[in-house]
């Protein structure tokens, strides 16, 4: 049986999650901290491994602690995908790009027949082609205003097709190209690392003439683009990925009967939680994780189900940074620590993803996972760490089997059968 086929089997048994839900007023908190998975580094230890966290550790010994893998064994999975499997919903199709997630994060108003992608300012070396900087140095938030309102007013229509812009955040622009005839079929220019060149974009294989247009379109989009920030360092070139347009999910209310909200900085995952049918409640971009809870806390009473995503581990991972990982982990055992004393009937912890220092990026490494409830197997003796997750009560599972837990947990699911 193919991975497509298994992961389609997987997820058919959202009929009987319907079928089985029922209504109350349990709260469950699910708190993502992107990238949370590790590697071991030189003393063979991962990051969770060496930061001291004597909260999540408590925490641990009196939940059950298990693993999770976004897709399948082996497989690095991108953050929209991730996230899909992570609230069961199938992470393969419809795929979602990236583009549709930043353009809906960032606000933007998309309409189904619109193509978004996700663009990155990035540093790129004019004399030899080659990218130095897929991220422009981390660009600040103000400086992406600035440049997409200049770029805004010399690329408004390319061969009358509306060209809307809007900035994300830090290096991030969302792109929505508005018009007849396009396509979302196209191929990516981020090379995904430095030292080599921007990819061309191409239609895919097999699709249309839109597709080739769409190409066409997008080619000039950039070339105008690099004409008008060419002088721009280091935020001199853009890089394009995730063409993709809006696909329809059903609402998280009419599937799991959850009023759900999304607590998160980064517009991505608002993206995620809005085709979800997820509020997305106001939290400012440079939020600190304190004061995100702090809107969790501010909204208890009105839903029964909070995503609380945190950013910020993944860019470290990302970087190469593995002690500032190790510092950033501190500060979640901290944050878990304030979790707590919201009492919710149902608290999780987890990753959507791995993102280990050593590889600096996405990795297939299976997520660390935490589920407190007063109806678990509580593991005793644990830290919260890959190796303790992995002999866990839980076991290693699919990131698609966390959503029924955490219903099961909390009451939410009837009995299967008579």
């Amino acid at each position: 049986m193919s991975l497509t086929s298994q992961i389609h089997r997987l997820y058919s048994r959202v009929d009987i999650l319907k079928s089985l839900k029922q209504i109350n007023d349990k709260r469950i908190l699910l708190i993502v901290a992107d990238g949370l998975g590790g590697a071991p580094g030189t003393k063979g230890l991962t990051e969770l491994e060496t930061a001291r966290t004597p909260n999540l550790d408590r925490l641990a010994r009196i939940s059950s602690l298990g693993l999770t893998d976004p897709i399948g064994t082996g497989i690095a999975p991108g953050s929209g995908p991730a996230h899909f499997a992570l609230f069961g919903y199938d992470p393969v199709e419809p795929f979602v790009g990236r583009g549709v997630l930043e353009a809906l994060g960032s606000g933007m108003d998309v309409k189904p027949s619109d193509v978004c992608i996700r663009a990155n300012f990035c540093t790129l070396n004019c004399r030899t082609g080659l990218v130095e900087d897929r991220r422009a140095g981390r660009l600040p938030t103000e400086e992406n205003i600035r440049l997409i309102r200049r770029i805004h007013a010399r690329v408004p229509r390319i061969d009358g097709i509306q060209v809307i812009l809007k900035t994300s955040r830090d290096y991030r622009f969302a792109v929505v190209l508005r018009g007849k005839g396009l396509s979302e079929h196209l191929t990516e220019s981020d090379p995904q690392d430095v030292g080599l060149p921007p990819l061309p974009i191409k239609p895919l294989p097999g699709h249309s003439q839109a597709a080739a247009k769409t190409a066409r379109i997008v080619r000039r989009f950039v070339e105008k683009t690099s004409a008008v920030i060419r002088n721009d360092f280091p935020a001199n070139y853009v890089l394009l990925r995730g063409c993709s347009r809006k696909p329809h999910f059903e609402p998280m209310t009419e599937r799991y009967g959850l009023h759900a909200a999304c607590v998160a900085n980064y517009p991505a995952y608002r993206g995620v939680a809005r085709l979800l049918g997820m509020d997305i409640l106001p939290v400012d971009d440079d939020a600190s994780w304190p004061e995100q809870l702090a809107v969790v806390r501010n909204h208890l009473d009105k839903y029964t189900f909070f995503f609380l995503h945190l950013k910020q581990l993944d860019g470290l991972g990302e970087n190469g940074d593995f002690r500032k990982k190790v510092v950033r982990i501190r500060e979640l055992d901290r944050l878990v620590r304030k979790a707590s004393k919201l009492k919710p009937d149902v608290l999780a912890l987890t990753g959507d993803h791995s993102t280990p220092a050593v590889l600096k990026k996405h990795s297939w490494h299976p997520n660390p996972f935490l589920l407190k409830s007063p109806y678990v197997i509580p593991e005793g003796k644990a830290r919260f760490t890959e190796r303790w997750c992995a002999r866990g009560v839980l076991g290693r599972m699919r990131a698609g089997d966390v959503m029924p837990l955490l219903l099961a947990n909390a009451g939410k699911l009837k009995k299967f059968g008579a």
